[in-house]
């Protein structure tokens, strides 16, 4: 065994213990906002002493600013607030949905200096074209922000089924898209030498929920969207549950009613045949390819009263307890979220869904679970896309931070 001096070894932990203690307050500002000294120190079980030099380091990093508290009428000085600077990292976040795109800067702290996003015809556009589209609207929103050069990541969210370690789109069926290296191709389109990160845009959307949404310090949660498909993203023990390469969560092709209709997978009785957009609207009378529009008109028929429509989201919310009612006894969640077509219908469709869930689920875990509409609404994926783009930063703040923003610069 090579010997290794007792000094080197004593270097290493000490540098191991400045990066960790350097992300866990950088994490607690981010997450949190402005906190005391005095907060960081309870949440992180750090030292008065070792606060103070760690938040040193942050503020002259640019991450972090401190500022004096507001008196609260007791004897001596209230401990300086720290707040996250949003301006001393921003990151790009980009989603490609169906019928949308969308483009926004975010700051450190989740501060959103601009999003915008276009909608589109749910035709199926080339790779070629999306690429150009998303390049030209994030051009647009950066030139918009003030922070533009702080630049220390890019995060995109996608309706497909993503390895996350390379970017590559292994298959997004709405978009008639296979085995496309995304990541690779908008890095080259936006003219940046930082990694470009994407993922499946439901597993964003539990992330953005969990971090800055409706479950908010909910540890186990599934978050389940649906539009024209149904996607899924569960987070076990506050991290994502994204398995192997990151193909976990595509729950809308469950297996979930044997006599059912065939599925655009070419499975039979896949759960969004029951759930799904089309559904709904085919059976509230409805045409079928109508999109938002065409469901707003259910619901306000479904307001109304109308027996068409209520029966319409009867069904879909029968078949979505069914189907909830499975991942709670396999998953065992505290909550359930749900985002897109779901969390509008919700109001509808929440005593059919909960009688299913129920019915079906073991007693033990449905008891247990809450099922909440989202409150990031549609924007759920892309602001999640951004809080994928700040987890290397988060990781390791003070080495990210300036490596990033070298490379941004020579963008």
């Amino acid at each position: 065994m090579m010997n290794v001096p007792h000094e080197r070894l004593l270097g290493h932990r000490s540098e191991f213990v400045r990066h960790a203690n350097l992300s866990a307050i950088v994490r607690e500002i981010h997450f949190n906002g402005g906190l005391s000294r005095s907060d960081l120190v309870a949440r992180t079980g750090l030292t008065r002493s070792g606060i103070r030099a760690v938040i040193s380091d942050l503020v002259g990093a640019g991450l972090v600013r401190e500022e004096r508290a507001p008196s609260q009428g007791v004897p001596g000085r209230p401990s300086p607030l720290v707040q996250p600077q949003p301006g001393g990292a921003v990151v790009l976040a980009l989603e490609v949905a169906v019928d949308s795109l969308a483009v926004a800067t975010v700051g450190l702290g989740g501060q959103v200096f601009d999003l915008v996003r276009v909608d589109r015809p749910r035709g199926r556009f080339s790779v070629e074209e999306t690429v150009t589209d998303l390049a030209d609207l994030a051009r647009l929103v950066r030139a918009r922000t003030p922070a533009r050069d702080a630049l220390v990541g890019v995060g995109v969210a996608i309706v497909g089924v993503v390895r996350r370690s390379d970017g590559v789109v292994r298959m997004a069926p709405n978009l008639g898209w296979h085995d496309v290296p995304l990541g690779a191709q908008l890095a080259e389109a936006l003219g940046v030498t930082l990694p470009v990160a994407v993922a499946n845009e439901a597993d964003l959307g539990a992330l953005a929920e969990h971090r800055r949404g409706s479950a908010v310090g909910v540890d186990h949660l599934v978050f389940i969207s649906g539009e024209v498909g149904v996607g899924g993203g569960v987070i076990v023990d506050g991290r994502p549950l994204v398995g192997l390469a990151g193909y976990g969560g595509e729950v809308g092709h469950m297996p979930i009613n044997p006599a059912g209709v065939v599925c655009r997978c070419g499975s039979v009785g896949c759960w969004e045949t029951e759930v799904g957009e089309r559904t709904l609207l085919m059976r509230a009378g409805q045409p079928t390819g109508g999109g938002r529009a065409a469901v707003d008109a259910v619901l306000r028929d479904a307001a109304a009263g109308v027996p068409e429509a209520l029966g319409a989201l009867d069904n879909v919310g029968r078949w979505l307890g069914v189907g909830l009612a499975g991942l709670v006894n396999i998953l065992n969640p505290q909550v359930i979220v749900l985002g897109g077509l779901f969390g509008r219908i919700h109001p509808f469709v929440a005593a059919s869904l909960r009688t299913e869930i129920d019915r079906l689920g073991l007693r033990a875990s449905s008891e247990l679970v809450e099922v909440r509409p989202a409150t990031l609404g549609i924007d759920a994926p892309l602001l999640g896309a951004a809080e994928f783009a700040f987890e290397p930063l988060l990781s390791n703040p003070l080495a990210w931070a300036s490596s990033a923003q070298a490379a941004a610069s020579g963008a």
